[in-house]
């Protein structure tokens, strides 16, 4: 099964180089559109909105095609996304043209992500979906690296363009490895929204929220932030992103492994960690050694809640696991939008960059809050999450 999940890898990789590569690029394309830095900051507002918006819209499409196609005709969005970024010819333009790409990445990782899990044993399916998600860790350690590097020697649009590229091939490996005979029961999409009623489905992507907005609310200000706080050129900055990216990787990694040993304790635990990293960022960043070493460990930390919050998430809604696991990208991006839009608020309100990193910890914090809450709604119950699961598989 190695094949299809590398497709799907490598899918991933393409989706998060065009996600996170404009946090890289934000000057570059400020300057060259004649917005300011907070402003091409909303075009991660806009791409984390149209996630958002697009992933129950799409689900509802696709929720009668098989699941190979969808996922063809998903990267394909993502293709004519990227192309359109490439040549648009000024900021509006560019907006609209990233929440296009933006549709086809909740239910591409949403379907996605219960295809992986559905080609191995029960116990590996934590895993599973970390591998797919690799390709999302792999985007930052050489996507977004490249990505930048490549955008600020030969402007921000030939970044674009090496995505389409990278896109066309993730297309043609769905193509060729990923099983046509995938299992898939398509029922009354409308009826499955009643998930959402399930508490526990709702503290799972609460945290996604809440996770991603600590990661945004710094994140997408990465850039202007090594290079005025910590005083680091362009060059070293992308560096800096290469390490971020390394760090991510094992995270997601350790994230899995975590998550198929023991779930809500581990994630409460790195909750946790977040947010004494993220507390310890403002006092190391104005230090460029201390800065470096401090975004590695937060880059861990980060990504190490992203298997344990999916698997958490299609555990919790039975019988629905395709909308829920969709949705829950809705819930990441949201918190994306709502981070990065934190963030240029904060900023344009006179806050410093060094100060962010306030901001995350604290959203962090409530991130643990919800996981406390989700366990001891559980121990109370007597209803253990993913059990049902394993019993079904």
């Amino acid at each position: 099964m190695q094949l299809p999940l590398l497709a799907l890898a490598m899918a991933s990789f393409g989706i998060g180089t065009t996600e996170f590569v404009i946090m890289g690029l934000l000057p570059e394309v400020a300057a060259d559109l004649h917005v300011t830095i907070p402003a091409a900051g909303l075009l991660v507002t806009g791409y984390a909105l149209g996630v958002v918006i697009g992933a129950p819209i799409v689900a509802i499409i696709t929720n009668a095609l098989p699941r190979k196609a969808t996922l063809i005709g998903l990267a394909s969005v993502f293709v004519l996304g990227n192309f359109l970024c490439a040549i648009a010819p000024d900021y509006w333009t560019l907006m609209g043209a990233r929440v296009v790409t933006a549709f086809c990445h909740g239910a591409f990782f949403g379907i996605g992500a219960v295809v992986a899990a559905s080609l191995v044993p029960p116990k590996q399916r934590a895993s599973a979906i970390a591998l797919m998600f690799a390709g999302l860790t792999l985007a930052n350690v050489l996507g977004v690296p490249a990505g930048t590097a490549l955008g600020q020697a030969m402007g921000w649009r030939s970044t674009f363009w090496a995505v389409v590229v990278i896109g066309i091939f993730a297309v043609a490996a769905i193509a060729l490895w990923v099983p046509k005979a995938i299992p898939h029961t398509s029922g009354n999409i409308i009826s499955e929204f009643k998930v959402l009623k399930r508490p526990q489905v709702l503290y799972a992507m609460g945290m996604s929220v809440l996770a991603s907005a600590s990661l945004f609310t710094v994140f997408t200000y990465i850039a202007p932030l090594l290079r005025e706080v910590t005083g680091l050129t362009p060059h070293a900055v992308t560096i800096v992103l290469v390490l971020f990216g390394v760090g991510i990787t094992i995270g997601n990694i350790l994230g899995g492994k975590l998550a198929d040993w023991k779930l809500m304790p581990s994630l409460m635990g790195i909750f946790i960690g977040l947010a004494v990293i993220l507390s310890v960022m403002v006092f190391t960043v104005p230090f460029e050694y201390a800065a470096v070493v401090t975004v590695v460990v937060w880059g861990v930390l980060v990504f190490a809640v992203v298997a344990p919050i999916q698997t958490r998430v299609v555990d919790a809604a039975v019988g629905a696991p395709n909308l829920a696991s969709t949705l829950n990208q809705g819930a990441f991006n949201l918190g994306n939008a709502s981070g990065a839009w934190i963030g240029g608020a904060a900023l344009t309100l006179g806050m410093n960059y060094a100060d962010l990193p306030w901001i995350g910890a604290g959203l962090a914090l409530g991130g643990f809050a919800l996981c406390f809450a989700s366990q001891a709604l559980e121990r109370r119950s007597g209803e253990v999450i993913g059990a049902a699961v394993g019993a079904a598989e």
